[in-house]
């Protein structure tokens, strides 16, 4: 039975260029109740404040959670940090966590909502507040439910908030495979980073990402991975610069998942980036990337249990 996390503060009201995260989520919850009807949907608590300043400034989390975000920094973000974005903040990265304790016990769990890669220690970026995949990863590995965390990004954008704000830490390894001219302008170091030129398709991408993903599974050993499965590399996205169809956003799915399994690894899954005119299409590619993990997952055959490595 897949294990599916959403809260409803998930969908909600924003300004501007980001009103397609109402729309988005919305569309994403509703496609995975038709899509996935035996689900278990499970609602996350938000992160507890003292685990949000593990990874972030503690005046930035204040200035979030109160609504009072500066002007500068909001237009860094992208949009208004209102109440209910606050709120929607909040329980993003509560979202991401119980995914990945709901994927330790069950092989795999998707967060309907997260992987928001872009958010940084004192700010938030590229329409990204709290770096839900940080604070989870840092959450797990000092709570003992995880001895390492392994964070895959295949967002079309590097993965930058993520690298800075676990550098230095050497039980979580970070891996981001993405368009090198892409946002943003100046890269963090991941602890493998494989950029790509523009253009690159289904083929080029899926015999890189399993060259270079193989290999850091083989040395770091991960006792989970948190999996940003952003959808921005589709070859019609509006702010991707890669060139896959669907059927490669499915084949590079199934390559991540195959790789998990054949090492008994957990997954956790989040949303990430997707961008159009169009939210319906861009929310269908989202949660056919659910679907494919979690039906990978539930017809696996490992002969290795999963989290035997815990």
């Amino acid at each position: 039975m897949p294990r599916l996390v959403h809260h409803p503060d998930y969908v909600t009201d924003v300004a501007s260029a980001t009103a397609q995260l109402k729309s988005k989520n919305g569309w994403i919850r509703d496609l995975l109740r038709e899509a996935l009807p035996e689900a278990r949907w499970i609602v996350p608590e938000p992160m507890p404040v003292r685990w949000l300043e593990a990874v972030h400034d503690p005046d930035y989390v204040a200035e979030v959670l109160e609504a009072r975000v500066p002007r500068a920094k909001e237009r860094r973000i992208g949009f208004p940090v209102t109440p209910a974005v606050a709120r929607r903040a909040q329980a993003v990265p509560g979202g991401t966590w119980r995914a990945a304790v709901e994927a330790l016990e069950h092989g795999y769990a998707a967060n309907t909502a997260g992987g928001s890669h872009h958010a940084l220690a004192e700010t938030g970026a590229g329409f990204c507040v709290f770096n839900d995949l940080a604070a989870a990863a840092v959450r797990l590995v000092e709570e003992g439910s995880a001895r390492r965390v392994l964070i895959v990004d295949c967002d079309v954008h590097q993965g930058d908030g993520t690298a800075a704000l676990t550098a230095g830490r050497p039980e979580i390894a970070t891996y981001s495979i993405h368009a090198e001219k892409n946002f943003p302008a100046r890269k963090a170091r991941s602890t493998l980073d494989v950029p790509l030129a523009d253009g690159v398709g289904d083929d080029g991408y899926c015999a890189i990402l399993g060259e270079t993903l193989e290999p850091l599974l083989g040395r770091f050993a991960p006792d989970l991975i948190l999996y940003q499965a952003g959808v921005d590399p589709f070859a019609g996205d509006r702010l991707g610069r890669l060139a896959l169809s669907e059927a490669g956003l499915a084949r590079r799915d199934m390559l991540v998942a195959d790789l998990a399994l054949a090492r008994g690894v957990p997954l956790a899954s989040t949303v990430g980036g997707g961008y159009g005119a169009d939210m319906e299409p861009v929310a269908r590619r989202h949660v056919a990337t659910i679907v494919t993990l979690a039906r990978r997952f539930a017809g696996a055959t490992s002969s290795q249990p999963l989290g035997t490595n815990v």
